[in-house]
C-alpha cells in the first residue's frame, strides 16, 4: 500500500482522473449549495474562493495521484462530502444563503448544546465505524482499506467543520 506509481503512467492518469472527478463533484455540490461560499464550512476554502480552491486542488491532486492509497482515500472523502452537500443544497437554495444561515442559527439556539453534540458525535461515530470495519477486514487489499480510511476521514471532517461552525455561531451570538 505504500508503493508509488510512475508519473504519467496509465494508472497515474486513472488515479488523477478519479481525484479530479471526485473533487469536481465536491466543488459542484458546494456551488449548488452556496455559490457565494457564505455557508462554506472549511475556513481555508472560504478564504481561497473558487479560483484559489481550484489551483490548490490541482496542486494537491497531481502528487496524490501517484500514491493509490491517498488517491482512493481522498476521492472517497470528497464524494461523501459532495453527497452531504447535495442533501441540503435544495434547502440552502430555496431559503437563500443568508436565509438558510439565519434559519440554522435559530435552530441551534433553540436546541440544547449537549443534545446537538450528542447527535453530531453519534452520526460521526457510526459513519466512522463503517470505515473502521472496512479497514479492519481489508484482507490485505488496497481498495477496501483506502475506502474505509476515506470514510473515517469524512466522519472526521464533518465533525471538525461542524464543531467549528457551531463554535463560530455560539461566539457570534453570545
Amino acid at each position: 500500500m505504500e508503493e508509488l506509481i510512475p508519473l504519467g503512467s496509465r494508472l497515474y492518469w486513472f488515479y488523477l482522473s478519479l481525484l479530479m472527478l471526485s473533487r469536481a463533484a465536491d466543488f459542484f455540490s458546494t456551488w449548488i449549495a452556496t455559490p457565494n461560499l457564505t455557508l462554506e464550512g472549511n475556513p481555508i476554502g472560504k478564504v481561497l474562493g473558487w479560483r484559489g480552491g481550484v489551483i490548490v486542488n490541482l496542486m494537491v491532486c497531481v502528487p496524490l495521484a501517484a500514491w493509490p492509497l491517498s488517491a482512493i482515500t481522498f476521492a472517497t472523502t470528497s464524494v461523501l462530502v459532495a453527497a452531504r452537500n447535495f442533501q441540503s443544497a435544495w434547502l440552502m437554495r430555496t431559503l437563500g444563503e443568508e436565509g438558510y444561515r439565519d434559519w440554522y442559527v435559530e435552530r441551534l439556539q433553540q436546541t440544547s448544546l449537549p443534545l446537538y453534540l450528542f447527535c453530531l458525535l453519534g452520526q460521526s461515530a457510526l459513519t466512522a465505524g463503517v470505515g473502521v470495519v472496512l479497514m479492519y477486514f481489508y484482507g490485505g487489499l488496497l481498495i477496501p482499506f483506502a475506502v474505509g480510511l476515506g470514510i473515517v476521514g469524512y466522519a472526521l471532517a464533518v465533525t471538525v467543520y461542524t464543531l467549528l461552525s457551531v463554535w463560530r455561531v455560539r461566539r457570534a451570538t453570545g
